[in-house]
Formats: structure tokens, C-alpha cells, sequence
């Protein structure tokens, strides 16, 4: 497999390039050290995958060259070169990464965690996994999404209507039932039923109009995530 190396410390790029080529199934086409590098060196050398890290230096825009992290840098090369597989190191087993890197689709995307180098087999078989097209994520990472989708299933938003979460969302603004209806061409009625409705579901009984309205944001934003998303 022909590859590219994206990591800004030099002596984890070079160990990593030794690495790779020691196994004898890799060919290092290049290393280099910021996003805006690596997307030049795949528009120049085409290889099979590049292997680079979630982290990446700013670089001043002023130098001519905007700031680019690793996920910015997939995202571009996937849409230049659909082709060419992508593997993201991250030392983050916070699930929101992986939900950026694979927001536009997994096809030819890995998402590892960075001790993962050392585990040469693994490494290589996510290589072969992005360039046949395929798609890897850590386990880690995946009991963390995992994880995050239980608590989704089990918030009591789940069982909101999307006109009920539309209503919750503007009551998070800070909006009273007026500047809700009109913002989402509905009866100030009908809004004062939604807002109701939420509070049931919601289990918000007993306790005056603004303290539910408050207990009813407080759920919306500590939500953990999609259900509360425009």
C-alpha cells in the first residue's frame, strides 16, 4: 500500500514511517506535519490511504495556508479523492469525534485511538479496511457510542413530538408562548398545548408555570445530543 503520514511531531512521524515500511506491506510516499501539507501531498502522489492524526498545528492564514486539523483534512481529501482511504489517529475517546469524522459517510474512514500504533497488525488491517472502501472504528469508541445512544434512547425527550421539541427549542431561547407562536406560525393556543404536553412528558406536574419552564430547558440542554439539534 502506497501511504502518506500527517503528524506534527517528528518523532512520532518517523517512527511511525519506520514502522510502516519495517512490515514490508507499506511505502511511505511522505510525511509531513500539518493538514494543508497533507492535502497537497495526496493532490500530488495519489497514494492508496494517508494515515494522519486528529491534531494538527494552526497554521496562520496570513502564510497563505488556512488552519487545518486532521477530520478538516479527511473531510477535504475525501471530497477530492473518494478513492483514497483515510485513517484518523486520536488519543480522544469522546464519541464527537467520530460523529464528525463520519458525518458525511464510513466509506473508506477509520477512527483509532492513538496507542493503537503500536499495535502494527491492527494498524495494517485498517489500512487494507479504508483502500478496499470499507470502514473501521476503535472499540473504544464504539462502546462510547454505544454508550451515548442508550442514554438518547432513555432521555425523556425521546418521547417529544418534532413540534413539541420545535416549541422546547424556542422556549430555550428564552421566548414566552407569544414569540413562540409567531416564530413558528402557530396559534398561541396551540402553543400553550404543546407547552403542556411537554410538561407531561417531561414529568413537570405540581409546580408553578415557571419553574416547569425552567426545569423543561434544563432537560433540552442537558441533553446528550441529536434530539436537541435544529
Amino acid at each position: 500500500m502506497r501511504v502518506v503520514v500527517a503528524e506534527d511531531s517528528y518523532l512520532i512521524r518517523e517512527g511511525t514511517r519506520r514502522l510502516l515500511e519495517d512490515s514490508g506491506e507499506v511505502e511511505v510516499l511522505a510525511t509531513v506535519g500539518s493538514g494543508p501539507e497533507l492535502v497537497r501531498a495526496v493532490r500530488r502522489l495519489r497514494p492508496d490511504a494517508v494515515l494522519t492524526d486528529i491534531r494538527m498545528p494552526t497554521v496562520d492564514a496570513a502564510a497563505g495556508e488556512p488552519s487545518m486539523e486532521g477530520i478538516q483534512a479527511a473531510h477535504a481529501i475525501k471530497a477530492e479523492h473518494p478513492a483514497v482511504g483515510v485513517v484518523v489517529l486520536s488519543q480522544y475517546v469522546d464519541e464527537t469525534y467520530a460523529f464528525e469524522l463520519l458525518r458525511n459517510g464510513a466509506a473508506g474512514l477509520a477512527y483509532l485511538l492513538k496507542d493503537r500504533i503500536g499495535d502494527l497488525d491492527g494498524l495494517l488491517r485498517a489500512l487494507r479496511e479504508v483502500v478496499a472502501g470499507g470502514s473501521v472504528v476503535d472499540q473504544r469508541v464504539v462502546d462510547a457510542l454505544v454508550t451515548r445512544r442508550a442514554r438518547i434512547t432513555e432521555s425523556p425527550l425521546a418521547t417529544l413530538t418534532p413540534r413539541e421539541l420545535d416549541v422546547l427549542r424556542e422556549m430555550a431561547q428564552g421566548r414566552a408562548n407569544a414569540a413562540i407562536a409567531e416564530a413558528l406560525s402557530l396559534s398561541e393556543s396551540a402553543v400553550g398545548k404543546h407547552v403542556n404536553a411537554i410538561f407531561s412528558k417531561l414529568g413537570l406536574t405540581g409546580e408553578t408555570q415557571q419553574h416547569r419552564r425552567v426545569a423543561a430547558v434544563l432537560a433540552y440542554l442537558r441533553d446528550p445530543g441529536p434530539l436537541r439539534r435544529p
